[in-house]
């Protein structure tokens, strides 16, 4: 608490915490409560563990509270929640702190911008796209999907390092996904996600400028990207994976998720679903509005046809007369 509070009131909020079924026992200046009643009384012990002693106590008070299960878990993540919304003492502030706190105020941190976060970047990777492509379908089916692609990566990160599977290869303990890294595993493949796509659709963009059509122009497309493509992001990957064999499990995190996330996306992503998409839509991948709709060429003029010039008629030569022969 941020202020001194009567030991009646202290032994009140003590026996109400400890009341809590995921609390094995609270431990105060006022003795130790276990299922909301009093059990044992302040020892010298465990004042030396940071609980002063009974009795009148000024400024701050700490009271220890033991949970009965794992403090990375939901449940000890609930009952920081159910703490917190416990009516503090008289005249005084709670103020709950502990590794299962510092979770739950991470999750909260991250989490409360994370909707912001994604709105932006989403709007400015589609106007991007969109004034580059001049289309209304190409930019949505590019953020479509990447986040199909992110969902994956999530998803096998979660079956890898939570679950446990592949932990005995790796050699790493299994347990809840950090809170940052997904964050700047996000990042990165989304960022690498868009820099093939725009590399891709530029030059199927470009033979479809030229006078190709549709198919003709995903497949010529195709042919000049997709060696280069699928050659940089094997490179890349190969490079992201080698952190896997780090013993440090926030690389191995990176390492992992980053290297299948730029192999799944240089290979199934944009070797197959992007020109199976596109070739699906059909002309529909270069409608967009009339307002940013991209002019056509006007018509080259051709210019009047010059005056044709009659040269005079050539006029005879004078004959001369022919001399007689004697």
């Amino acid at each position: 608490t941020t202020r001194a509070v009567p030991p009646g009131e202290r032994a009140e909020y003590a026996r109400r915490l400890s009341a809590f079924p995921q609390v094995a026992q609270v431990v105060g200046p006022d003795g130790g409560y276990r299922y909301g009643e009093r059990a044992t009384t302040a020892t010298a012990g465990t004042a030396g563990a940071g609980v002063r002693p009974a009795g009148p106590v000024e400024g701050p008070v700490r009271l220890s509270v033991v949970p009965l299960v794992d403090p990375q878990s939901h449940a000890a993540q609930r009952l920081v929640h159910d703490i917190r919304a416990l009516p503090d003492p008289a005249g005084a502030e709670a103020l709950v702190g502990g590794p299962s706190a510092v979770l739950v105020d991470a999750k909260a941190t991250v989490g409360d911008r994370i909707p912001l976060a994604l709105a932006l970047i989403s709007v400015t990777t589609f106007v991007l796209l969109l004034g580059f492509t001049r289309s209304l379908l190409l930019p949505l089916k590019a953020i479509a999907l990447n986040a199909l692609s992110l969902a994956a990566v999530l998803g096998a990160m979660v079956w890898v390092f939570q679950s446990g599977h592949l932990h005995q290869l790796l050699g790493f303990t299994p347990g809840p996904l950090s809170t940052t890294m997904p964050v700047l595993l996000f990042c990165i493949v989304f960022g690498l996600s868009v820099d093939y796509e725009v590399f891709v659709l530029a030059r199927i963009k470009e033979a479809h400028d030229a006078g190709e059509d549709n198919a003709r122009s995903i497949v010529t497309g195709m042919a000049r990207t997709g060696g280069i493509v699928t050659t940089a992001g094997a490179l890349l990957a190969f490079t992201l994976l080698s952190f896997g064999t780090s013993r440090v499990s926030l690389l191995q995190f990176f390492g992992i998720g980053a290297g299948l996330g730029v192999l799944l996306d240089a290979t199934l992503v944009r070797g197959v679903l992007v020109p199976a998409l596109m070739r699906l839509a059909g002309g529909l991948n270069w409608w967009a509005p009339r307002p940013i709709r991209p002019k056509e060429p006007l018509p080259a003029s051709r210019p009047p046809p010059a005056p044709v010039r009659r040269c005079p008629a050539a006029r005879p030569a004078p004959r001369t007369p022919a001399r007689a022969r004697h």
